[in-house]
């Protein structure tokens, strides 16, 4: 079992589901070119989207009282059309993985760099804030966005993770969270065991969060 400590608030349409990976290296020297032909809606998956699946991760989001439209949208559904478009690049090997299970799967997924959050870690339905999400300062309203906070507060979330606990090149330990809804658990868990199949492939050590 990991180490990270993960609680939720309760949520009647969240299935929890995370897990801690360790890697051999800092991210930013591993190889990740198998990986990015996995950056195409066309490319080969064990998983499938589903329209149904579109609308239940939307219904998850709009629970809080957030509105999954627009820049407000959950990244998995950004990420689909910024592959059509042909520009989902690639960033490092441990994004570009959950980029690609995301992706297959219609699942929005976080990644954070667990070197850069400080415990307790937890997962609720802020009432106000935002947080920056890029280097250019643009921020993300979170009032009634279901996000995962640390102690300075929310840092990640099912549209915009915050650019303070992102990943990069030096990252080696990360925490990803697939923020999926109640009534796709088979569709979670077998985009959990590709996910961590293809890290496998990079020589990561893969923990569940309980």
């Amino acid at each position: 079992m990991s180490a990270v400590e993960l609680s939720f608030e309760p949520h009647p349409l969240l299935y929890p589901a995370a897990f801690e990976a360790l890697f051999p290296r800092p991210v930013g020297q591993l190889d990740g070119a198998p990986f990015q032909g996995l950056l195409n809606p066309q490319a080969e998956t064990p998983l499938a989207r589903s329209e149904e699946r579109r609308r239940a991760v939307r219904d998850l989001l709009r629970h809080g009282g957030h509105r999954p439209t627009g820049r407000g949208k959950p990244s998995s559904e950004y990420l689909l059309r910024a592959a059509g478009e042909g520009k989902l690049a690639s960033i490092n090997p441990a994004v570009d993985v959950a980029n690609a299970v995301s992706l297959a799967s219609g699942i929005p997924i976080s990644v954070i760099d667990l070197d850069r959050v400080e415990p307790p870690l937890r997962i609720a339905i802020p009432t106000s804030g935002s947080y920056v999400f890029n280097p250019s300062g643009q921020e993300i309203s979170l009032a009634g966005l279901l996000s995962l906070a640390d102690r300075h507060g929310p840092c990640a979330n099912a549209v915009k993770d915050a650019q303070r606990s992102k990943t990069s090149p030096a990252t080696t330990r990360t925490l990803s969270i697939l923020w999926g809804p109640a009534t796709e658990e088979a569709a979670i868990e077998a985009a959990l065991a590709w996910y961590g199949e293809l890290l496998a492939q990079l020589g990561a050590q893969v923990t569940r969060v309980a």
